[in-house]
C-alpha cells in the first residue's frame, strides 16, 4: 500500500524533533446528514527542528518511530504569520533595560 500523505498545521512544537500535527477534516453525520468539523491529531517527526508552531507542513506516514509517533515531516508548505506578543514585549523590555543601563554607566 502507498503511504498516505496528508496536509496539516503545527499546533504544538515544544518537544525537541516532535511536532503535533492537527489534520482538519468534515464529517457527516450518520443520521442527521448534517457536515460538521473534527480534527485528527498527529505526533510527526521534525529531525531538523525546522517546522514552528502555526506552519502549514506536509507530512507522510511512516514506520513507528516511537510510542505515538507514525509520521515524518515531508516539508514545510508555509511559515506563520502570527504574531508572538508576549515575546516582542519581552524584547522591548530587555532592550530598554540595556538603554538604560548604558545611559547610567556614561
Amino acid at each position: 500500500m502507498p503511504k498516505r500523505v496528508v496536509i496539516g498545521r503545527v499546533k504544538s512544537d515544544k518537544m525537541s524533533k516532535t511536532r503535533v500535527v492537527e489534520i482538519p477534516r468534515t464529517v457527516k453525520h450518520p443520521k442527521y446528514g448534517k457536515y460538521y468539523r473534527d480534527r485528527t491529531t498527529c505526533y510527526v517527526h521534525d529531525e531538523n527542528n525546522e517546522s514552528n508552531e502555526g506552519d502549514t507542513v506536509q507530512i507522510i506516514e511512516s514506520a513507528p518511530t516511537s510510542k505515538k509517533k507514525r509520521w515524518n515531516l515531508v516539508k514545510v508548505i508555509e511559515k506563520s504569520r502570527e504574531v508572538d506578543v508576549v515575546a516582542m514585549r519581552a524584547a522591548r523590555k530587555q532592550k530598554e533595560l540595556e538603554t538604560e543601563s548604558a545611559e547610567g554607566a556614561s
